[in-house]
């Protein structure tokens, strides 16, 4: 079969850094001659660009195998490959999972331009890999360490966006303040006791400058969200107003035992110094309910930062530890089941949904 005749399915599971990765990979079997097909049956390799954040996240993918498995067996005729990309390769290497035909590491599409078909924003991925090691998370060793993208490749594509009609871009990375950090720079951040090389303020001023009418970012750390930063958000006001700054719990033993390096008044701080300097702002959050050890107390602790950051939005997840992190090897996940969804409820009512 001529590669003009063959078609590529791909499915991404996770953050917007898989969907700006699998943009890429698309341009991958576009250059070898592939059709894109949303119909599975149809596809003769099926592409599967994983996450690991979640056990959820990641047995859906290792569902979506055991589907195309059985979809194999009523169709003799034509029988997808499977391919395995993403976080998963990076944390495993492989699995012994049933049905897969390869597994390839995400850094072999992303020397591609990515092609993008949807208009809206144009998701611009300008690290990947992080080296702040939270006790929960999986993503240094499903990503590796921080890596930056040049910033003339950055703006090269931000350019090239630009003129195939898109208004809007969103910068994505696993920590976005500290870009730069891995190949030097002029700026330095401070907050708490870490100080790093950040050219974040300077990226981000540079593509305000440019004929957009939105940049967005995802997703930066409390403890090195800097004042430069602060100070270009303030001065551009295509720069988005909405900022995702998580803070995962509100309780300063918590985040110890969490290894994020704030605590709860430095992160109220934080805020109170952005609303300061930027009148109009707003913030959504993530957090964390039910880590180890949480105590009623403790989550008193998270209310109270609800209530007075106030909260547009809050992406809340009861707490399950993930093979392979330290908090479990570490920690108990002792906080049953029963009081994290109560919890969870409870959050919910007060952050997302305000109406009632």
């Amino acid at each position: 079969m001529s590669p003009k005749n063959k078609s590529v399915y791909i499915k991404t599971f996770g953050c917007s850094q898989n969907m700006a990765d699998s943009e890429r990979i698309k341009a991958f079997y576009w250059e070898k001659g592939w059709k894109n097909t949303d119909i599975l049956s149809e596809a003769d390799e099926v592409v599967i660009n994983t996450c690991i954040v979640r056990e959820s996240a990641e047995n859906r993918a290792w569902g979506l195998v055991n589907k195309i498995q059985k979809l194999k067996v009523k169709n003799k005729k034509k029988t997808p490959r499977i391919v395995i990309t993403g976080c998963a390769v990076g944390a495993y290497g492989q699995k012994d999972i049933k049905g897969v035909d390869e597994w390839v590491k995400i850094d072999k599409f992303l020397v591609w331009d990515p092609i993008r078909e949807k208009r809206g924003a144009a998701l611009v991925s300008i690290s990947t890999g992080c080296d702040n090691h939270c006790s929960f998370c999986i993503v240094p060793k499903a990503r590796g360490k921080e890596r930056s993208r040049t910033m003339a490749d950055v703006l090269a594509e931000i350019d090239r966006a630009i003129e195939t009609g898109f208004s809007e871009v969103v910068l994505i990375g696993q920590n976005v303040n500290s870009y730069g950090s891995d190949f030097g720079g002029d700026s330095w951040v401070h907050m708490g006791k870490k100080r790093i090389k950040s050219l974040f303020p300077t990226l981000l001023e540079l593509v305000a400058k440019k004929n957009l009418k939105k940049i967005s970012f995802i997703s930066s750390n409390p403890w090195d969200f800097s004042d430069e930063l602060i100070d270009v958000i303030a001065k551009y006001e295509n720069i988005d107003r909405l900022i995702h700054l998580p803070f995962q719990s509100g309780n300063n033993e918590i985040l110890k035992k969490m290894n994020r390096s704030y605590t709860k008044q430095e992160y109220l701080d934080l805020v109170a110094k952005i609303k300061k300097n930027v009148p109009e702002v707003k913030f959504s959050t993530d957090v964390i309910i039910g880590f180890s050890g949480e105590t009623e107390e403790m989550f008193e602790d998270t209310v109270d930062v609800c209530k007075k950051v106030g909260f547009d939005i809050a992406y809340l997840n009861k707490y399950s530890p993930r093979t392979g992190t330290v908090s479990a090897k570490l920690f108990a996940d002792d906080v049953p089941w029963k009081v994290k969804k109560e919890r969870w409820n409870r959050l919910n009512d007060l952050v997302n949904n305000k109406s009632k």
